[in-house]
Parts: C-alpha cells; structure tokens; sequence
C-alpha cells in the first residue's frame, strides 16, 4: 500500500508551524535592522546594492548559492522529477554548466568592475557599447528576466506555505505576508542584510534536503532496491530510455539555462561584491560541487515519490513537498521538528531569493533608468529611495498576477530564460573579443528576443525539441559575430577597450 493510499493525518499546519514562521519573520527582519544599525544605508547606492563591495567568502559563497538555489529548487524541482521521471536527471549538469560560464568571465568582469565603479550589469553593457540603444535594450531584457524569476518566488512562497501547513495558511495570505517581512528587512538593511539572511538559510536548506531524503528512504519502508521496479510497473514512462526529441531538449535546456542563470542580474551583482578576485574564484569554486549535493538529492526525492504518491496531477504534483514533509514529520518526533524547521528554511530561503531579484530590480530602475536617463545628477540617497519605491509598486503588480499564476513553477522558471540569455553575447563576447560592435549586438539582441518571444506568445515554445530561447541565441550569436566582422567598432569605442584591457593587466 502507497502512502498517499493509506491517507495520514496531516502533523503540519498547527501552533508550531506557525511559531516557527513568525520567528523565521522577526529574524529576518532582525537581520535587516542589524545590517543598517549605526550606518545611513540609502546614503551611498555601492553601500545598499552591493554591501560596499566588501562580502568575504563565506558570505558570498552561500549568497550565491541561494541565488542559484532558492527554496525553489526544492518546492519546484521536486515536482518536475516526479513528473518526467529519470529525464529529469538534465538538472543536475545544468547547474554545474552555470558555475562553468561564471568560471569563463566572472574574474575578468569583477577586475573592469572594480576599476570603473560598476553598480549594475548593464553599467558593463553601457560602459563597453557606448550605446544607448545598446543599453536600454539589455535593461529591458534584464528586467523582464527579473521579473518573471519574481513572480516564480511569489509563486513558491505560496505553494511552499500552503502545501507544509496542510492549507492552514491560504496560498493568497502566505504570498501577502511574506512579501511584508521581505521589503521590510530590505528596505532596512540593504544588500548586507539580503547576503546575511542568504547565509543563514543556505545552510539551513542543505540539511533540511538530506533529512527529507532520509525521512523518504524510510518511507519506502526499506523497499528501495524495488523503487525501478515498481516505477516500471506502474509509470513505465518515467523509467524509459529517452527517445531523440527528449535528448534535444535537454541539450537545448541545457544551453539557456547555463548561459542564462549566469547572466542573473542579481548574481551579476555578487559578483561586484566580492571582497577580491581571489575570494570570488575561490567561492565559485566550490559552487562546483553544489548541484551534487542539491539538484542531486532533490531529483532522488522526486523519483522517491513517483512510487511513494502514485497518480497525481499537475496540480496535485506541485505540493509534493509539503505532502512528502507531513508524512516525514509523523515518522518520529525527531523528523518532526526537523521538518519543522526544513519547512521555515524553504519559505525562507525562497524570500532571500525573492529579496536579492527585488534588490536588483529595484538598482535597475535607480541607477540605469532614473540617475542615467531621467535625473543624472540625482543623489545617491535620491536614487536609493526611487529604487525602494519602484520595487514595492513592482511587487504590488507581481502580487495581482501570483494570485493565478500563469503557469507550473518550471513553466515559469523557463520564461525567464527565453528573453535573459540574449544579453549573453554581449557580455562574454564583449569581454573577450575587441572587434565585437554595438550595431550587431542591438540586432542580435533584439532579434533573438523577438524570435524566443514570438514562439512562446504562439504556443511553440520548443521547436523539434530545440527552445525558442536557444534559437533566438543561435541567431543572436551569429549576428553578432558576422556583423563584427563585417562593421568594425568606432576609433572611441575601440580606444576604450584597449584602456580596459591595460587597466585589468595593471589590477592583475
């Protein structure tokens, strides 16, 4: 008899669960007072959005793992595994191909940016173009990307709470509630408190996923030598060899996903961050072995619960989590309140995600938009504040539509990537190739928005297997790379670059 056939009573949803999240609250808005105490946090925007350029390793090597991670990867990615099965093994490298692009042009994006003074992505995008049309461009795609991966944590706040509090917090209200804690410790503390509360729930997150799969093995009731078994008997389509189409996607995912999770904004800004090159390769470094320990352990819990809670729908599958937690939880007291705590740890690690996407939005639209195209000699302080208010005004936007989310969490985690990954060319091509030129990049970029976009929009979000995405890249890079060839950058812009180049041998 399955678990999901013998129908146990729910353990989550009571006082505990509730006392748990309130503290998890109060921390974090703790958190985001101690990071402010004694110093004027709007006063200086390198101070709020990149915590003075000062995070060592620890912090931002947990900082970006919560970035690449989230509570998401466990509320979302769960699901996905238990829903295609072993196909979903894809996720596992495509989070080591994104340490594998940082590896390629972090270093050498951290040196320019710490020698001119960056504050966001597109200051490198504006500062190597010289392009306006270049630069409004990559922030409108940057935006959208954020976005979307905002509306995804809104998303997963809800399901994450709804789903380990058996429904006693509603979906609506838990999405309310934590978006106040989130703007309010931000709002207080800045990058320093964001990168803070990163820490804290990136340990917290990797325990609480091996004692889920701990609790899980024990559920199999010992019968995990029969789990292919029993998956072949009942989903054998899970189980399957994957056929040619399956294998496309999965290079294709692999493709967007590498070269667009590198191009997060958010992370883009951790990167400035950094204390040293020395600590930012050293921090990535060991972000090699994170899929292992994550990815990896998530998807078995997935494939777990395919014979654990055989028959699910979509819908049903996306509280898998909370389902399989509940069910942990009764196993022992010990397993209790360790899904007790696991459970505070995804909802809060999903909001330290949630704050860092809203932070960098929020930068975006202060020192790209507002203190370069609408008020340049604007205050820091001045920046700082429109930054605060855009990103509550975004939220309350954001909210309206995570009320009736338009999609799954992976449905939604792919969107992003569509439009993101354009701006890569321009990044790691303009890093390294001189000749690269603005004319070609706008083209490149703009059409391989269009095409991604336009296949989503028409319901053919995958071509043969091949995503939307990777096409308007392919198309994207070719344009890129034959248009510079053909059009050579202006003496100025070609002047500025052999500058940046003496300049990072001079830091190096």
């Amino acid at each position: 008899m399955t678990v999901a056939q013998q129908q146990p009573q729910l353990v989550f949803g009571g006082i505990d669960s509730l006392v748990i999240l309130a503290i998890y609250a109060l921390m974090m808005i703790a958190v985001g007072w101690l990071a402010g105490r004694g110093r004027d946090i709007g006063k200086s925007v390198s101070d709020y959005y990149l915590a003075g350029r000062g995070l060592g390793m620890v912090t931002l090597f947990f900082t970006l793992y919560a970035t690449q991670y989230s509570g998401n990867t466990v509320v979302g990615y769960a699901p996905q595994a238990y829903r295609e099965g072993f196909s979903w093994l894809q996720s596992i490298p495509f989070f080591t191909l994104i340490i594998a692009v940082y590896l390629l042009f972090a270093p050498r994006l951290y040196v320019i940016g710490r020698r001119r003074g960056f504050i966001t992505p597109t200051d490198w995008i504006s500062d190597r173009f010289r392009s306006r049309a270049v630069t409004i461009l990559a922030i409108v795609l940057m935006l959208w990307g954020l976005a979307n991966y905002l509306l995804e944590q809104l998303v997963a706040i809800g399901h994450a709470v709804s789903g380990l509090t058996g429904g006693a917090i509603p979906y609506g209200w838990a999405v309310i509630g934590f978006i106040v804690v989130m703007l309010t410790y931000e709002w207080l503390g800045g990058m320093k408190a964001v990168a803070v509360t990163d820490a804290l729930q990136g340990i917290m997150l990797m325990i609480g996923i091996a004692v889920m799969l701990v609790g899980a093995l024990v559920l199999t009731g010992g019968g995990i030598e029969n789990l292919t078994a029993n998956i072949a008997a009942n989903a054998p389509e899970k189980i399957g060899v994957p056929d040619a189409a399956t294998n496309i996607n999965w290079l294709s995912m692999l493709v967007i996903v590498a070269f667009g999770a590198a191009m997060y904004p958010h992370a883009i800004q951790r990167i400035y961050s950094s204390s040293s090159e020395r600590v930012l390769k050293r921090s990535l470094g060991r972000m090699a072995w994170m899929p292992f320990i994550t990815s990896g352990l998530v998807f078995i819990v997935g494939i777990i619960c395919i014979d654990l809670y055989p028959g699910l729908e979509v819908g049903a599958s996306e509280q898998l989590v909370g389902l399989l937690a509940n069910d942990v939880a009764s196993l022992h007291p010990i397993f209790y309140w360790a899904m007790i705590l696991f459970f505070g740890a995804i909802v809060g690690a999903i909001v330290s995600t949630a704050d860092s996407v809203l932070l960098s939005f929020s930068s975006m639209i202060s020192h790209d938009i507002f203190g370069q195209y609408i008020k340049r000699d604007a205050s820091d302080r001045a920046k700082v504040l429109v930054g605060k208010f855009t990103g509550i005004a975004m939220i309350a936007l954001l909210l309206w539509v995570a009320w009736n989310p338009p999609g799954t969490l992976y449905q939604i985690f792919v969107l992003k990537f569509e439009i993101l990954v354009q701006v890569a060319p321009a990044f790691i091509l303009g890093l390294y190739w001189k000749r690269l030129s603005a004319g070609p990049v706008f083209v490149g970029m703009l059409i391989g928005a269009v095409v991604a976009g336009a296949l989503t929009l028409t319901g053919n979000s995958t071509v043969y297997g091949i995503h939307g995405g990777t096409i308007g890249l392919a198309l994207n890079f070719v344009i890129c790379v034959v248009g510079s060839l053909v059009f050579s950058p202006s003496e100025e812009t070609q002047r500025d670059i052999e500058e940046m180049t003496r300049l990072e041998k001079v830091a190096r």
